[in-house]
C-alpha cells in the first residue's frame, strides 16, 4: 500500500511513533550484540564527547535519576570500559573518563549506528533521507529535544 494515496487523516506523530519504535527496538538488538544496552551506549557516547563528566552532570544531560546512572557506571567499570578519578577541583566528585577498551567500543558503536541508520533509510534516496534528518531536526529543536541525546523517561 503506497502510504500516499491512503485516504484520511495524516497520522504523522504516529507514523513517527511507529518507525520510533522499531528504530529503538532494532537499536537495541545491535547494541545487545556489542553486550551493551542501549543506556550503556548513550553513556559511552556522551563520555566520548564530553570526558570528564560527573555522574551528577550525566545524570542531568541524560534526563535520568542519579541513582540509575550509578549503576550504570558502576558496571561499565566493573567491565573496564570507564574509569572514575577523583576530581582535582572538587574532592567529593569523581570524573568520568572512557578507557582504552571503552573507546575502542565506542568506535564500534559508532560503526553500529552507521549501519543502522543505512538499514533503516535503505528506501531513501540520500537527499530525501537528509530532508527527512532536516525535518526532524526542526521539529526536535521547537520541542527542546537535544538532537544527540535520547532522554531517560525514569527507567
Amino acid at each position: 500500500m503506497d502510504p500516499s494515496t491512503t485516504a484520511g487523516p495524516h497520522r504523522t506523530a504516529f507514523l513517527l511513533s511507529q518507525v520510533g519504535a522499531l528504530a529503538s527496538a532494532r537499536f537495541a538488538e545491535r547494541t545487545r550484540t556489542l553486550g551493551l544496552t542501549p543506556a550503556d551506549a548513550g553513556v559511552l557516547r556522551l563520555l566520548g564527547r564530553a570526558p570528564g563528566l560527573n555522574q551528577r552532570v550525566l545524570a542531568d544531560r541524560l534526563g535520568a535519576v542519579p541513582s540509575r546512572i550509578v549503576a550504570l557506571i558502576d558496571s561499565l567499570e566493573t567491565r573496564g570500559l570507564v574509569a572514575r578519578t577523583r576530581s582535582s577541583t572538587d574532592r567529593r566528585s569523581y570524573e568520568l573518563r572512557l578507557t582504552g577498551k571503552g573507546q575502542e567500543l565506542l568506535a564500534t558503536l559508532r560503526r553500529t549506528v552507521r549501519e543502522h541508520e543505512a538499514q533503516l533509510l535503505g528506501s531513501l534516496t540520500p537527499e530525501q533521507a537528509e530532508q527527512l534528518h532536516d525535518l526532524l531536526a526542526r521539529v526536535a529543536a521547537a520541542n527542546s529535544l537535544d538532537p544527540d541525546l535520547h532522554q531517560s523517561t525514569g527507567s
